[in-house]
């Protein structure tokens, strides 16, 4: 019998030229989150302001992409994917330039919010752009080279913003932005596709206003667990529940309406949509869950400085820049359960040694622990965020793509709260150094915990299958219908 996927994995140059220019648009948005995330604390000395309001640097930020992702996939519709990807590309740009300005706090969070909406509509449209030029075809070796950045982002992001705190004035992290905002308007301008002519397709509003402030409560109360009282604070537990109400309704509404929701729910009856997004979010969790506890490992218990701990996390990049290319073609022939499964299972493995390490293991073994771990973070992540969109029509891979990106926001934003209540409650009865290595070996006992599940769960992904023929369809072909 032939091969099901034979000539389905050669990629066209002309893909090529999109992923390229997507992707550099796409990284002043991918680095920009992290670098910022280390510099709350001069960004308060300089600015005059306290750290809890200071926080609302990244807090703002973050909140604004999260009411802007579920307009994207409407927006496209609206304005066509080129126009669009450069006009939030413009509100990114315009939003840099101006927190680079910044006078004060105030001042610095409003332009952060406009940064955010601006990558909110980048993040979801990279993928579909990427996606619908593909055409269902390589998806592995594309998303092994746009994923890239997000996985790095978090472990390159922190050593660049210290670097340039160190030697540099704070402004300086939003204009690093600015050459990669200019390039790719220049490389979108000439290598994007031309849009067709603006058409006029309905809103959702009422979608909108249960799903956008949805996220937006959930995300808000997950960023106030890190303070004292944990998920019993009012100002946690309030803003998770209305946000989870407010989700759930807007599933019913979505379910009701299908393909005229805001986002159409209904495609997660294919089930490699509806087991990649939840694996994405055991991914969030897993990275930017992970992320909060081994730069405080180093810190906390061996004395290294914020710029120290992030140059000490190098290898886990290298360790992911080495395996993305490898998943990426092992995906367009391998079962995607088996290189998930065991992208899970490497993690799991380059996490034991923090688990088990003491006050004076040698940096050699949690290196070399970091190492391992970047391997399987890229084998793990590449094929879910390829998986997530095979056998999708062109017009539903815009929903698709604000699907699994809320489910990997959603998923980073849960392990991060949760693994910060289990630090902070461990440490809080730590009196001596021995102490605080019994809580940090309990907190990363349970990241392993976290990644042990999504070994198991890696086993209901589906296994190798054609690509169909109705996969999503280049560029080219024929518009979207309306909705």
């Amino acid at each position: 019998m032939s091969d099901p996927q034979a000539g389905t994995t050669e990629v066209d140059p002309a893909v090529w030229r999109t992923v390229w220019t997507v992707l550099v648009g796409g990284m002043a948005v991918l680095f920009d989150t992290t670098i910022v995330a280390v510099a709350l604390h001069t960004l308060a000395g300089e600015l005059h302001t306290s750290v809890a309001t200071i926080q609302w640097v990244t807090t703002g930020y973050l909140l604004a992409m999260a009411m802007t992702i579920p307009i994207a996939g409407w927006a496209q519709r609206v304005l066509g994917a080129k126009r669009l990807w450069m006009i939030a590309l413009v509100l990114f740009l315009a939003g840099s330039v101006l927190s680079s300005l910044a006078w004060s706090a105030a001042s610095l969070i409003a332009f952060r919010v406009v940064q955010g909406v601006g990558g909110g509509i980048l993040m979801p449209l990279m993928s579909t752009m990427v996606m619908q030029a593909a055409g269902g075809r390589g998806l592995g070796r594309i998303m092994s080279v746009v994923g890239l950045p997000a996985v790095l982002g978090p472990i390159l992001g922190p050593v660049l913003g210290g670097l340039i705190l160190q030697h540099l004035h704070w402004s300086w992290m939003f204009w690093v932005n600015v050459p990669f905002c200019i390039a790719g308007l220049i490389l979108a301008a000439v290598f994007l596709p031309a849009d067709g002519p603006m058409r006029r397709v309905p809103f959702d509003l009422v979608g909108f206003l249960l799903m956008g402030p949805g996220l937006v409560a959930v995300l808000w109360g997950l960023s106030n667990t890190g303070k004292p009282g944990a998920f019993s604070r009012a100002d946690a537990l309030a803003p998770l529940l209305a946000g989870l109400v407010l989700l759930a309704v807007f599933a019913a509404w979505a379910l009701a309406r299908g393909d005229r929701a805001l986002v159409d729910l209904l495609l997660l009856r294919h089930w490699s949509l509806a087991s990649a997004s939840l694996l994405l979010f055991l991914s969030g969790i897993t990275l930017y869950g992970a992320m909060l506890l081994m730069p405080l490992y180093f810190q906390d218990l061996r004395g290294a400085t914020a710029l120290q701990a992030g140059l000490l996390l190098i290898p886990q990049g290298v360790g992911t820049f080495v395996s993305r290319s490898l998943a990426g073609r092992l995906f367009d022939t391998v079962s995607p359960r088996l290189l998930t499964a065991g992208g899970f299972s490497i993690v799991l493995a380059g996490t034991l040694p923090f688990a088990l390490a003491g006050a004076h293991t040698g940096e050699w073994l949690l290196t070399a622990g970091l190492l391992v771990r970047g391997i399987g973070l890229g084998v793990a992540t590449i094929p879910l965020m390829a998986l997530g969109f095979r056998g999708l029509d062109r017009h539903e891979v815009p929903d698709a793509s604000i699907v699994t990106r809320i489910a990997q926001q959603v998923g980073g934003s849960f392990g991060t709260a949760v693994l910060a209540v289990i630090l902070t409650g461990a440490m809080t009865t730590a009196g001596s150094a021995t102490e605080l290595t019994a809580a940090f070996r309990q907190s990363f006992w349970w990241a392993i915990g976290f990644t042990a599940a999504g070994v198991l769960i890696a086993l209901i992904l589906p296994g190798r299958v054609a690509t169909p023929a109705n996969a999503a369809t280049a560029a080219d072909e024929a518009p979207v219908p309306a909705r």
